[in-house]
């Protein structure tokens, strides 16, 4: 009975193995004949997909003549920074006697890559917008050629506001701009525009401390001139800020050193006029000659003593002023004619006619699933 079993039990397992293996061909064959009909269905609306595909390549090509040139006007320079304290901490202590901190310097302000981050802050842009430049032997504000190069102006004809709006409004005492509600939100507007199309601060190679700026636009001129402004800009400030504390150390020292030789110099003068004002003294009263002589005398020696001090330590803040100042030095800058990007006509054709295909292939795929599915409910019912 065993045996019986077993092979009905084969028999059986082999059974449903060929209905499996008859299922999968089938499977097989209605894919394959699924496909050819939608080959065959595609192929029927092949005089639709040529018109979308010509359509598609008519407007790529359009595109192509009505996209604007895009002008790349490129910076690179190295960055040559201090850092640490080093030689500064070991002279700290010598001008501490005159009462001055030659540590630090700029300190921690700029870091590694802080910088790319100042070419991308608002206070750098703002004032590059704000440089003036020489268009066809006319001045001229980097931010009007901005508003010019996208026509904004013409934008701007329905609101009165925009259209009255000039750079710069009058400045105040310190030379910086009056605040103005209107005109800083089309700045911060302009400043978000240049960051995410126009401008890109990059390390080509992170070992290296060589920074490269790059500027996009439509327009060549301001390519090139927003490029030199921003570079320029931003280096001086990053010099200046790095070297405040130094640069003040100095003139405190100097100040102080002048003081003192001042003071030296005037009790030497007045020791001498001493003798001179008492050429024949009475013997019996040296007291009027020598007492006033050697009090003068006494403040030139201190006063000797001290400005040896102050020199040495001023010296020494000069020498922190040298360490402390980074150095930028420029190796590309740009020049015309400047890099140019197009969208090439034959790329427009080729990507236009291929977006278009694709987009008709959808429609009709799905025109046609919906029809298949709206046709089967009707035979059920």
């Amino acid at each position: 009975m065993s045996r019986k079993n077993n092979t009905r039990i084969q028999m059986t397992t082999s059974s449903q193995d060929n209905i499996n293996l008859d299922n999968s061909e089938i499977t097989l064959k209605q894919v394959i004949m699924k496909f050819r009909e939608w080959y065959r269905y595609l192929l029927s609306k092949w005089v639709i997909i040529l018109i979308f595909i010509l359509i598609g390549a008519g407007l790529g090509f359009l595109y192509s003549i009505m996209k604007k040139p895009i002008y790349t006007a490129t910076t690179t320079f190295v960055l040559e920074d201090e850092k640490g304290g080093g030689g500064l901490g070991n002279l700290a202590g010598l001008a501490s006697m005159a009462g001055v901190d030659l540590g630090g310097g700029g300190g921690g302000i700029f870091q590694g890559d802080n910088i790319l981050g100042l070419y991308k802050s608002r206070t750098m842009l703002q004032e590059t917008l704000l440089t003036p430049i020489e268009v066809s032997g006319k001045q001229q504000l980097l931010v009007d050629r901005y508003i010019e190069i996208n026509d904004l102006r013409s934008k701007w004809e329905k609101t009165p506001k925009l259209i009255d709006v000039n750079f710069p409004l009058k400045n105040d005492q310190n030379g910086t701009l009056i605040p103005n509600r209107l005109r800083d939100s089309l700045l911060g507007s302009f400043i978000n525009d240049l960051n995410k199309k126009y401008l890109n601060v990059t390390k080509p190679d992170k070992k290296l401390n060589i920074i490269q700026v790059d500027v996009k636009a439509p327009d060549e001129i301001f390519a090139k001139a927003f490029n030199d402004a921003l570079v320029k800009n931003v280096n001086e400030f990053f010099i200046n800020t790095k070297t405040k504390k130094a640069i003040q150390n100095v003139r405190i020292l100097q100040h102080k050193t002048d003081s003192v030789r001042n003071v030296m110099n005037g009790a030497i003068y007045s020791a001498v006029a001493v003798a001179d004002a008492t050429p024949n003294l009475n013997p019996t009263r040296q007291v009027q000659r020598i007492a006033p002589s050697q009090k003068a005398q006494f403040s030139a020696e201190t006063n000797k003593s001290v400005l040896g001090a102050l020199l040495q330590n001023l010296e020494l803040s000069k020498m922190g002023l040298l360490k402390e100042t980074p150095l930028i030095q420029v190796i590309d800058q740009p020049i015309y004619p400047l890099s140019v990007s197009t969208f090439g006509k034959f790329k427009g054709l080729v990507i236009g006619g291929f977006i278009f295909f694709v987009v008709i292939i959808l429609i009709l795929i799905f025109r046609k699933i919906i029809r298949d599915i709206t046709s089967e409910t009707r035979v059920e019912v």
